[in-house]
């Protein structure tokens, strides 16, 4: 069964839903909105740059949930989504999506972006399959901790093989669309490579490579 694997964030969404979570936090003054804001667009911008340290990030951005309890983060969430994810989720994407479910493709998000974020925007897109970064949880909680892999960059690779094996699948004839140069190393051993909406750096490799380039907005 054909794979059609999709990242989220500038890809399926029309930006980046780690960073929007962020800034609902900031403007529902759940967290110091100077110091929050300061150090959210900082690691956002080594993201683009490709030198972000995604432990250092982890601990930034998954202090929040370790203080709060389960109930009061998903009424946060729910209200996020409203406000700020649905709007990023465009005709195009929720076309492209289909298309695949058309086709019986097996439909997976694969995200760096933390499962508490992510999990409810794979469901709003009715994709079965979510890879992300696992926040750890003890009790019913959040600790702040990452659970395994965080899946960014070779961890995405990681994971993904991992789960392909465990689902007893392959990846002949697989297709990945993602937005960012961290996705090379994904991007690289897939057989249909489609970048949408590319950074700089991934559209020039994809120009090098022959690669499909995609306009989703």
């Amino acid at each position: 069964m054909t794979l059609a694997i999709f990242d989220l964030d500038n890809t399926l969404l029309r930006g980046d839903s780690d960073h929007a979570w962020g800034r609902f936090l900031i403007e529902n003054h759940i967290v110091d909105g100077e110091e929050y804001e300061r150090e959210n667009e900082r690691y956002y911008a080594q993201y683009q740059a490709g030198t972000l340290d995604i432990m250092e990030f982890l601990a930034f951005a998954l202090r929040p949930l370790a203080l709060h309890d389960r109930a009061t983060l998903d009424g946060w969430h729910r209200r996020y989504m409203q406000d700020k994810v649905l709007p990023m989720i465009t005709p195009a994407a929720r076309a492209l999506v289909n298309l695949h479910r058309a086709n019986g493709d097996t439909l997976v998000i694969i995200t760096a972006t933390n499962r508490f974020v992510t999990a409810p925007i794979a469901e709003e897109f009715e994709i079965p399959h979510l890879i992300a970064t696992e926040p750890e949880e003890r009790d019913g909680r959040f600790t702040g901790k990452v659970a395994g892999t965080p899946c960014y960059r070779e961890g995405k690779v990681t994971r993904l093989k991992s789960w392909i094996k465990e689902q007893g699948l392959t990846m002949q004839d697989s297709w990945f669309y993602s937005d960012s140069h961290n996705d090379l190393p994904l991007l690289s051993i897939v057989d249909h490579p489609v970048a949408v909406n590319p950074d700089d750096i991934l559209r020039r490799e994809a120009q090098q490579r022959g690669w499909q380039i995609l306009p989703l907005r």
